[in-house]
């Protein structure tokens, strides 16, 4: 179990409930990060008092060195005080930041060797085999916060030369079994409120699209070095069993709890032990029936197109990636329909030539060149 831990994202969903663990597991908090929302930061650093802070808005970072003038804490600002933050003296880092911004922080702990408790999965669908191969070499540890590969994680200890193939279960979102023509008027509302969880805006409207699922895709290949064809999507919409493993000779092991992303949290940071938590748990007295279907992939196009795009490898999933994330912004704010996301995507994974081995600026200007071409 580690003592210390720095959060890189620490006002977001995932990032409020890691702070929430780190203080009940009693973990010095080192570094924290945020976009801009320097009223939850301050109070954070008001909390924890950890020596170092950064806001990515440069202004919002000057606003907060006023505000917390009174302190022994130095505030930096940009992608270089998230880096700065992911280097802090820490064991461990958290990495909750959303989309792509968490890549070179996390290739910045990871030659430091600190833990990465991975829940920014768009650091490994843009360049996994980077990623990975840097955490071989510095023999950093990653550990998956994401329920569905924490589950597989779990799953496959002491099993990895067993596995047959990986089971990613997935509620199926708001909208399942939903045509094309009934989604061409949902609105952000609706599509922020998802049926089991609790969780940011833009991941929530990516478990709408099920272009979330198509991540998890991706990010599993990567974590647990297996192929496309080693992985099937499960809808399963109580979201009870968070995935499952199925080893060589037909045994099939699940991971449930309760839908609640404060468990996969606390097991990162504890890992290999386990602790006491609060959270509630499993009644299969009440829980009723647990179902499972397979994806409609006619249905869930964004799902089709990023499962495309782990085949194709090179660039593609990277394009994938930060073409979805501008395009969710440009949703939620109103700017473009719940359908246009897919057909925005589409159209950069299309025009954004490929490459079979990408390097780390290959993946970072591909990343730039679709967020141009989605607006």
């Amino acid at each position: 179990m580690i003592h210390s831990v720095s959060i890189l994202g620490s006002t977001g969903s995932i990032g409020r409930q890691s702070l929430a663990a780190a203080e009940r597991l009693g973990l010095r908090v080192a570094a924290l990060t945020a976009q801009k929302s320097i009223g939850l930061l301050e109070e954070q650093i008001r909390r924890f008092r950890p020596a170092y802070a950064a806001v990515y808005d440069p202004k919002a970072a000057a606003s907060l060195r006023v505000a917390v003038r009174d302190m022994d804490i130095e505030i930096g600002e940009g992608l270089e005080g998230l880096r700065r933050a992911a280097v802090a003296d820490a064991e461990a880092v958290v990495t909750a930041v959303s989309g792509s911004v968490g890549l070179r922080p996390t290739l910045d702990a990871i030659a430091v060797q600190k833990r990465i408790c991975l829940a920014n999965k768009e650091t490994l669908v843009c360049a996994g085999s980077i990623v990975m191969k840097a955490a071989a070499e510095q023999g950093a540890e990653i550990v998956p916060v994401d329920s569905e590969h924490s589950a597989i994680f779990q799953c496959l200890e002491g099993r990895r030369d067993q596995l047959h193939r990986i089971l990613l279960t997935g509620s199926g979102g708001p909208f399942r079994g939903w045509t094309r023509a009934q989604t061409a008027s949902v609105t952000p509302q609706q599509a922020v409120k998802h049926p089991n969880w609790n969780m940011g805006a833009k991941i929530s409207v990516d478990s709408a699209t099920m272009m979330n699922k198509g991540l998890e895709f991706i990010e599993a290949m990567h974590l647990f070095a297996v192929t496309p064809d080693d992985i099937r999507v499960v809808v399963h919409p109580q979201s009870v069993i968070h995935s499952m493993v199925e080893l060589v000779d037909g045994t099939v092991l699940a991971q449930l709890a309760v839908p609640d992303m404060g468990l996969p949290i606390q097991y990162a940071m504890t890992w290999p032990d386990r602790a006491a938590s609060p959270y509630e748990r499993l009644d299969f007295w009440q829980m009723g029936d647990m179902t499972f279907e397979a994806p409609d992939l006619a249905k869930t196009p964004c799902l089709a197109l990023a499962m495309d795009c782990a085949r194709w490898g090179g660039l593609a999933p990277a394009v994938m990636s930060a073409a979805n994330e501008r395009a969710v912004a440009l949703f939620l704010a109103g700017q473009i329909g719940y359908n246009d996301i897919y057909d925005r995507v589409a159209e950069a994974v299309e025009r954004v030539p490929n490459v079979a081995e990408p390097t780390l600026d290959d993946i970072l200007a591909a990343d730039e060149q679709a967020r141009r071409l989605v607006g």
